[in-house]
């Protein structure tokens, strides 16, 4: 059964369920107060009925459509303070499992742990539309967490739900090219989250020709609304910069004439799934694509940012930082506050050194608190089992480009043969792999 007769059926459901509630539930108007859509919320989670169920799904959903972002804050503390663990259940359970272990009681035990909230989720992702909503739902979660980080026990049971719903065996990849719809197109220019695509020209120049390519990854839940798309270039050999890869004027390069594939932009598009993994080995995928269509490919490396690395090293320019620079290095980096020494020969070729050392610990050497690098994009790409191969200190000297990474760019090689060895490595022991040419720019110790 496919995606729309899915979405039929629920629809008749919830239309059957809203004829069986509507003499209780006024239809339309305005937003309800969020007390009366809770009372809602209670009334769902304690019925069975699908038909009903459904409806009044709908009906949670529609209100908070209309609800204002102070009444949506709201029914999230709403739903942190009346909606989790029922504590008497759970100690219910933990006795029965104490008195008698076994799997039924260690499942009731289970079961009982859950907050409420969680099975509320299930219920309203029932009604049409419920995945894109909860989705959407999240993004305003995540826009109040910053001024309510107590709802991030609500936030937690989203993250939950969603890493199940949304893993990699639901994803399906698609290419992208000038003849796929507009309403598409138009998605790809707005979510581009790494190179703006400034216009519907610019983007005709990532698509059209024969040494460009794009794959996006969509879920059946959201259909159309791709959740990743990736950006490739075809080239002879990596490249060491971004901006020739974006030229308005460069020459394109026969696709049989390649032999690397270029992963020169992949964007996450939607906020309301930050921080869910759609499983790893989604580049992989991509690249068998492009060896399907074209043999000859014998390399395949991102050009990727570094979007943390200019603050990172602005701290450690400060003499009274823990991890500070040495003085010889805090002296030679002061080149960084001189206007325009992006286009200064002698002071890039000064910094060179200093810079490649500091470039090497950041991916090398400094962690979060999590134990794990503090790059987001190196997290991305060293879980996806890819190789830090090589730092090209001077790749993106766009104005973004420096303002986050001082120039900084690196190509990840995605070697087919040893990607699940690198991935093992990394989740298990948090392993770089990283070429012999990075790990020689580490300075000196002892």
């Amino acid at each position: 059964m496919n995606v729309g007769m899915l979405s039929e059926l629920f629809a008749s459901i919830g239309e059957r369920g809203r004829r069986l509630i509507e003499g209780r539930i006024e239809l339309g108007g305005k937003p309800r107060r969020v007390e009366t859509v809770i009372e809602l919320a209670e009334d769902l989670l304690s019925h069975r009925g699908e038909a009903s169920g459904v409806a009044r799904a709908g009906e949670i959903l529609a209100a908070y459509a209309r609800f204002t972002q102070d009444e949506r804050t709201t029914f999230f503390e709403a739903l942190a303070g009346r909606f989790g663990v029922d504590h008497g259940r759970i100690e219910a359970a933990a006795e029965a499992y104490r008195l008698q272990p076994s799997e039924e009681t260690a499942q009731k035990l289970h079961l009982a742990a859950e907050p409420r909230r969680q099975e509320l989720f299930r219920r309203l992702n029932l009604a049409p539309g419920g995945t894109r909503t909860l989705v959407d739902m999240r993004t305003d979660l995540i826009a109040a967490l910053r001024s309510r980080p107590a709802l991030e026990t609500v936030d937690n049971d989203l993250v939950h739900l969603f890493s199940s719903w949304f893993n990699r065996g639901f994803l399906v990849v698609k290419r992208i090219d000038w003849t796929t719809p507009a309403h598409i197109l138009e998605k790809i220019i707005a979510y581009e989250a790494v190179h703006e695509i400034r216009d519907w020209d610019d983007l005709r120049r990532r698509l059209q020709p024969p040494d460009r390519r794009c794959f996006a990854f969509f879920h059946p839940a959201l259909v159309d609304d791709p959740l990743i798309f990736v950006e490739v270039a075809l080239t002879i050999d990596m490249p060491d910069a971004i901006g020739p890869l974006l030229a308005a004027e460069r020459p394109p390069l026969a696709a049989r004439e390649a032999r690397t594939a270029v992963f020169y932009s992949i964007s996450n598009c939607q906020t309301g799934l930050k921080g869910i993994s759609f499983g790893h080995f989604l580049i992989k995928q991509v690249a068998e694509e492009l060896k399907k269509e074209l043999p000859a490919l014998e390399t395949f490396v991102t050009l990727s940012p570094v979007p943390l690395f200019a603050g990172w090293l602005e701290a450690r320019r400060r003499p009274d930082h823990a991890e500070a620079l040495p003085e010889a290095d805090r002296r030679a980096l002061e080149l960084l506050d001189e206007p325009g020494w992006e286009a200064n020969d002698l002071a890039r070729r000064a910094m060179t050194p200093v810079l490649a050392r500091a470039a090497a610990q950041y991916f090398l050497e400094a962690r979060n608190g999590d134990g794990k690098p503090v790059d987001p994009v190196a997290r991305f790409h060293l879980g996806n089992g890819a190789r830090l191969e090589r730092l090209n200190l001077f790749g993106d000297l766009s104005p973004k480009g420096l303002r986050q990474s001082r120039g900084l760019m690196v190509n990840y090689l995605y070697d087919l043969e040893r990607i699940e060895k690198n991935h093992e490595a990394y989740a298990d022991a948090g392993v770089v792999a990283a070429s012999s040419a990075v790990r020689k720019a580490l300075p000196k110790r002892g």
